[in-house]
């Protein structure tokens, strides 16, 4: 699976989970980081243990792991799959850290063919 194949497929992920505002963007020419991040919300902090949870559950079946977590006990918990990061925020937190402004030159992926499209 390549990094847009990951990527496309933690949207999917994400969107069965009822993630809102689901955005991926592709970061690979503005940092060595990472080549995606894919950026989420949950409507509480339970939500968003139960999205990463599920991301993380289903690569896992997949033979694909995470090589660090952060943040299991925050509003924002980073998943990092060394090209892909996965970040799932509390509205709030989302709000407050706003990586789509710091991250604003990153193209953004369109995804609305596997996304129910929630705001």
């Amino acid at each position: 699976m390549n990094e847009l194949e990951l990527t496309r497929e933690i949207v999917k992920v994400l969107d069965r989970k009822k993630a809102i505002d689901i955005k991926a963007l592709r970061i690979n020419e503005l940092s060595i980081v990472a080549d995606y991040f894919v950026i989420a919300s949950g409507t509480s902090n339970t939500h968003v243990k139960a999205l990463a949870d599920e991301v993380e559950y289903e690569l896992s079946q997949k033979g694909i792991e995470p090589s660090h977590i952060e943040g299991r006990a925050t509003g924002w918990i980073l998943l990092d799959y060394s090209s892909v990061i996965v970040h799932v925020f509390t509205g709030e937190s989302r709000e407050y850290y706003n990586l789509e402004r710091l991250w604003s030159d990153a193209a953004q992926i369109d995804i609305n063919d596997i996304t129910d499209n929630r705001d």
